[in-house]
């Protein structure tokens, strides 16, 4: 399996910046599980671990609603094995992370937001 990570990243971007989680979603297994302190905060029942793509979609819509001014800059991209990683920035210029694991399909089926401590509130 190989993951465009190039055009991965420019897809996820143009989808998040549009706030379309739909579009983000299409990338995404419906089993799949996704980390975040955001989700801790957000959906607190959660515990930050999300599973399903449905779940993850109520979610990210509940995010956005609170941020309506979301947009993501990415800074750097990184090529693994069956992961990408994208480093950007977000609206308030805090630097954040997203892991992304995927399956042989070229779905995600596991994903990590990641911040500096400082930032988890962005």
């Amino acid at each position: 399996m190989h993951i465009d990570a190039a055009a991965f990243s420019a897809d996820w971007v143009r989808a998040w910046n549009e706030h379309d989680v739909d579009a983000v979603l299409e990338h995404f297994d419906d089993e799949v599980v996704f980390t975040s302190p955001v989700a801790l905060k957000v959906a607190p029942q959660t515990g930050g671990v999300v599973r399903g793509k449905a779940a993850l979609r109520e979610y990210w819509t509940a995010a956005l609603a609170g941020i309506p001014d979301l947009r993501f800059t990415v800074e750097r991209v990184y090529q693994g094995i069956d992961t990408v990683v994208i480093a950007y920035r977000n609206q308030n210029g805090g630097l954040v992370s997203e892991v992304l694991r995927f399956n042989d399909a070229g779905r995600v089926v596991e994903g990590h937001g990641t911040y500096a401590p400082a930032d988890t509130a962005s």
